[in-house]
């Protein structure tokens, strides 16, 4: 993609030009996000920066606020108290939250520390341990469908780790065992078939 003599995508000129929420303070953001030389794309239709085609932070809007959120977040430190997790099972991506072009004024300098921070992960090479992944702890229910049911413990176990943990947290949440042992029945089929939860 041709980066204009400011080294802004036209892609994301076009994108800030539509209507939408905290198109204000995503300009802001945006500027600091430039001046921090990363290299500026459009990804899951959103601005997503990056370094030698890493990801590095994406531009995000919500109802409430928009922000930056770091792909490898959880490996920064957060000396300002100002990284939150994406999801309570969040990993990896770290959020920062703003609501105002006046706060992000005011907090310019740190945010730009906390993005030079993601940048040198990034040269650094450091990667995210998704160890947890593989240390699932089973629900009864479905530790006695795998034990009993040799071909779908095999498959599950093909699944990838994002796709079992997926399917352990959807059959652990209920607190009736009766719903657990409902929703894992329901989701043989596509557990024998490959399938994550979310896949068509």
């Amino acid at each position: 993609m041709l980066l204009n003599m400011t080294g802004k995508n036209p892609k994301i000129d076009a994108y800030l030009d539509t209507p939408g929420n905290w198109r204000n303070e995503m300009r802001a953001l945006r500027a600091i996000l430039v001046d921090c030389a990363l290299t500026e794309e459009l990804k899951w239709g959103k601005p997503c920066y990056t370094h030698d085609g890493s990801n590095v932070v994406i531009l995000f809007a919500l109802k409430d606020y928009c922000g930056l959120g770091f792909f490898k977040g959880a490996l920064l430190r957060d000396d300002q108290g100002i990284l939150h997790r994406q999801g309570k099972n969040s990993q990896a991506v770290r959020l920062i939250r703003v609501t105002s072009v006046a706060e992000i004024v005011n907090m310019q300098d740190t945010l730009k520390a906390y993005i030079q921070q993601a940048i040198d992960v990034e040269k650094a090479g450091l990667k995210i341990d998704f160890k947890e992944k593989h240390e699932l702890v089973f629900p009864e229910e479905l530790q006695s469908r795998l034990n009993a049911d040799p071909a779908l413990k095999a498959a599950f176990t093909a699944l990838t780790p994002g796709r079992q943990r997926a399917y352990n947290l959807y059959f652990s949440a209920p607190k009736q065992s009766k719903t657990r042992a409902l929703r894992i029945a329901k989701h043989v089929d596509r557990i024998l078939a490959g399938q994550g939860m979310n896949d068509r």
